[in-house]
């Protein structure tokens, strides 16, 4: 997968639809959107410092992996190398298992409760990050469901419904669609695996410069400096009522803010000196992350892992899809569509996302994303 970036430099710009490709092998990438730094790095370090076959397999068999290519065929846009890299990111709101205390005890299905499209720029050391409200309306395809049936899709249905009807295959193949974007990577953490991985690296720390209490997220934050353990920080990225407009859009600041935050202390966390805590990290990493068949190995992530290391939160650019009310449903949004072009266009381009893309959106304003900051 660790491919030196000078292949990317003479390769054409990727267009959106048309067949698939000649397939890039799976190469280092991305300051993830979620949690998925720490992790990958910690990888890099136990084995290349260990050496020890237990340890290996042991991680190789912790890792859960979904075979993308084989569930879409060659219905997919093209995968043109021009040395960017697209991942999608979701964190999935199960509540089956431990995840059961959270929400209303909906164990039938799980949605997408965090959608993100991480694109690395060439070169690997910028990268833009596009969040995607679960509440969008959008167009979906046909997608096939666990139970083999397949389900027509078709337009105004919300993206988070994507995950529930298809899994992870349905969730990529409704992005691509949405935004001609080939994704060479799929990266899933659910909400007990994003708390054991903040606990695991020791929490996070933050500053609230206003008081947010959220019982349905099971959070309550004084104004000021706090270092949020597991149950503490999942809250957070998961709140809405306590914040902005009680909305989705609201909520995303909060995410953006908190991945900004874990992003600037993720190199101080003391791994990398401990070699018990280097383990137990990458274990519970390891164990905590569902990926693209590309990514389910070892190795695999070690080469991942490699990419990450030039992107800093400062060279990240996050914003929010543009989208504005829908029309029809004042609970729903749906996608500014020359605007969001503007944000496809760019990325396909493996250019800087255009200002003008979000400035008519109803995402990226109020003031939620203000109620924190990192240190």
């Amino acid at each position: 997968m660790p491919e030196s970036d000078e292949r990317a430099n003479s390769k054409p710009q990727r267009r959106p639809g048309g067949p698939t490709g000649r397939r890039r092998k799976p190469r280092s990438t991305r300051k993830k959107a979620l949690v998925i730094t720490a992790w990958a790095a910690a990888s890099v370090v136990v084995l290349g410092g260990a050496g020890l076959g237990y340890v290996y397999f042991k991680l190789n068999g912790n890792i859960h992996g979904v075979d993308i290519n084989a569930a879409l065929g060659t219905d997919r846009p093209d995968d043109v190398d021009n040395g960017s890299m697209d991942i999608l990111v979701l964190g999935s709101d199960s509540r089956a298992g431990d995840n059961s205390k959270y929400g209303g005890g909906d164990e039938e299905s799980a949605r997408s409760d965090t959608a993100m499209i991480v694109h690395v720029y060439e070169g690997h050391k910028k990268a833009s990050v596009v969040s995607i409200p679960r509440d969008t309306l959008v167009t979906r395809p046909e997608c096939t469901a666990e139970n083999g049936k397949k389900d027509p899709g078709g337009p105004r249905k919300m993206f988070n419904e994507s995950y529930s009807v298809g899994g992870p295959a349905c969730a990529v193949k409704t992005v691509e669609k949405m935004s001609g974007i080939r994704m060479d990577h799929y990266l899933e953490v659910d909400f007990t695996g994003f708390k054991k991985l903040i606990d695991e690296l020791g929490g996070v720390e933050i500053t609230t410069n206003k008081a947010i209490k959220d019982k349905d997220s099971h959070l309550d934050l004084q104004a000021g400096t706090h270092t949020l353990k597991g149950e503490q920080a999942l809250g957070l990225v998961r709140t809405r009522h306590a914040v902005g407009d009680g909305g989705d859009l609201g909520r995303i600041q909060l995410q953006q803010a908190f991945i900004k935050a874990l992003i600037n202390q993720v190199k101080d966390v003391g791994v990398f000196t401990n070699p018990k805590k280097l383990y137990s990290l990458a274990d519970t990493a390891t164990s905590a992350v569902t990926t693209d068949s590309e990514l389910d190995s070892v190795n695999s992530l070690i080469g991942f892992a490699n990419g990450l290391k030039g992107i800093e939160a400062g060279d990240m650019n996050m914003i929010t899809l543009p989208v504005k009310p829908d029309t029809l449903d004042p609970n729903r949004v749906e996608p500014i569509d020359k605007d969001a072009k503007l944000v496809w266009d760019a990325l396909h381009a493996d250019k800087p996302i255009p200002a003008e893309a979000t400035k008519d959106s109803a995402g990226d304003k109020g003031d939620a994303g203000s109620f924190v900051k990192s240190n």
